[in-house]
C-alpha cells in the first residue's frame, strides 16, 4: 500500500476518536504483511492510565484477528509538527514489528516524517531479553 493511502486511513479516524478531556485526536492505520489494513483512533476514559492511543488500538484490533507480521504504520494528529507515538506505543510496536518497520507521522497540514522502529526505540527491551534474563535451574 502507497504511503498516502495509509495517511488517509489513519486520517478518517481523527474524527472517531474519543477525547473528551484532552481534546487531541489521533488517528492511526496500520498494515499488515498480507496487505490487510487495521485503523485505530485514541480513546480516553476519565481514569487517564486506561485510556488507549490510536496506534495501540490499530495494532490490537489486527492481533486479536490473528495477525502477527507487520509492513508499516501511520499516525497523524492536528499538531504543528508531525506527531510521533508515545513510549508504551513504540513499546508494542517493538513487540510486533522488526526494527527495520517503516513509521510514518504527520500533521493535518501534510507534513510527513518517515523513520523506521528502531529510530524510534533504540535498545528496546525484547522476547530475547526476556528469556535471557530467565533463571536457568
Amino acid at each position: 500500500m502507497k504511503r498516502d493511502q495509509l495517511m488517509d486511513l489513519a486520517k478518517e479516524m481523527l474524527d472517531k476518536a474519543y477525547v473528551p478531556y484532552s481534546k487531541f485526536p489521533v488517528g492511526a492505520a496500520v498494515v499488515t504483511k498480507n496487505g490487510k489494513v487495521y485503523q485505530g483512533c485514541n480513546i480516553e476514559n476519565a481514569a487517564y492510565p486506561v485510556s488507549c492511543c490510536a496506534e495501540r488500538v490499530a495494532i490490537f484490533k489486527a492481533v486479536s484477528e490473528g495477525e502477527r507480521d507487520f509492513e508499516q504504520l501511520a499516525v497523524i494528529a492536528n499538531t504543528d509538527r508531525p506527531v510521533a507515538p508515545c513510549g508504551s506505543c513504540r513499546q508494542v510496536m517493538a513487540e510486533f514489528f522488526s526494527p527495520d518497520t517503516p513509521i510514518h507521522m504527520a500533521n493535518r497540514t501534510g507534513d510527513i516524517e518517515e523513520t523506521i522502529l528502531e529510530r524510534l526505540l533504540p535498545y528496546s527491551f525484547n522476547t530475547t531479553d526476556l528469556e535471557s534474563g530467565q533463571s536457568k535451574k
